[in-house]
């Protein structure tokens, strides 16, 4: 198999980056796209840093696993297959699924820190940047938290407003100016998608 060409998706917390992945992998063969997300290697909750009120932060570099998922890419970059354990946060109703990811023409890996941890931005060939109006990642934050992951609106907000907001404003906004293509998703991004899906599956027809 050629080398698979790799795209790393980033944007702030409620940009849109896991429905963007969603719309797109719904436009390919699954033996032809590989979706990883950052989602999936986050440290366990008793190793998670802490703040000053005893709330647990999800939303800084160290929060994550960053060796075992470089170390995952890289694999799948080489053609092999990966295992991984689904992370349910803070929902007890979720059970967690065992993962399987499977080596591909085009490999896309997701999540706030992909660009950010220059050790996975190396293995990175396109960086998209998905932006969003504040109020609308809000929404959406919301809307997640609370039903995928269990957190009432009170520990939302709070982690928002010190979490969220702080580290997007001083570590993944300034990557925009970085990325190769920047997306608006303040509604949706239908035709984006369909100009990314076109570059995308000329690079599949050149690998097969």
């Amino acid at each position: 198999m050629n080398k698979p060409f790799t795209i790393g998706i980033t944007g702030g917390s409620g940009s849109g980056k896991t429905f963007f992945l969603q719309g797109l992998s719904t436009l390919f063969k699954p033996e032809d796209i590989c979706l990883i997300s950052q989602d999936n290697y986050y440290k366990p909750r008793d190793q998670q840093p802490i703040d000053e009120n005893g709330i647990k932060n999800f939303d800084l570099p160290v929060s994550i696993d960053r060796e075992a998922f470089v170390n995952d890419l890289v694999k799948l970059k080489a053609g092999q297959s990966v295992i991984k354990k689904e992370y349910t946060f803070n929902n007890p109703a979720a059970e967690p699924h065992l993962l399987e990811f499977k080596s591909a023409p085009i490999i896309i890996v997701e999540g706030l820190f992909v660009q950010y941890f220059e050790e996975i931005a190396r293995e990175i060939d396109l960086k998209i940047f998905i932006e969003a109006k504040d109020h609308v990642k809000l929404g959406r934050r919301i809307k997640r938290d609370q039903v995928e992951r269990g957190y009432d609106i009170d520990d939302v907000l709070y982690r928002y407003q010190f979490h969220v907001m702080p580290i997007y404003e001083s570590q993944i906004e300034p990557l925009k100016h970085f990325a190769d293509l920047v997306i608006p998703n303040n509604s949706n991004f239908i035709r984006a998608l369909a100009v990314l899906a076109s570059f995308l599956k000329s690079k599949i027809e050149v690998a097969n």
